[in-house]
């Protein structure tokens, strides 16, 4: 299982997951145990936000953890089998522990979706 967790500073979970460049990606290894793999540190233009193509680093994680995004970036993690799991944790570690084992983790706080691009309808998230 690939888990990636939205971190602008390689050291926590982030939030606003549509415009998160940073990204830690953990593995289960065969004993078990969650291990950090790589970090992406992609440019602007491969951010949800701009991406507008079919190939992406992000499309190949089993899960994403952040700390919060709206119903749009939900809908195309999902369409390309990616599962969303927007959380109040800070751990990355331990988010990705919870998540393996089947744990639920603590919902994210309030989204205040309120920044500078539009939508054709706005939906908490």
């Amino acid at each position: 299982m690939k888990i990636g967790i939205t971190s602008q500073n390689f050291r926590t979970i982030t939030g606003h997951a549509g415009k998160t460049r940073r990204f830690l990606v953990f593995e289960q290894d065969d004993s078990g145990q969650i291990i950090e793999g790589k970090r992406l540190d992609l440019p602007k233009e491969m951010s949800m936000h701009e991406f507008r193509g079919s190939q992406h680093p992000v499309f190949e994680l089993d899960v994403l953890i952040t700390g919060g995004c709206g119903e749009g970036f939900v809908r195309r993690m999902a369409s390309q089998g990616v599962r969303v799991v927007a959380t109040s944790e800070t751990d990355p570690q331990a988010a990705a522990a919870k998540v393996v084992a089947g744990e639920a983790l603590p919902p994210a706080e309030p989204h205040d979706h309120d920044h500078d691009h539009h939508h054709n309808s706005v939906m908490p998230g």
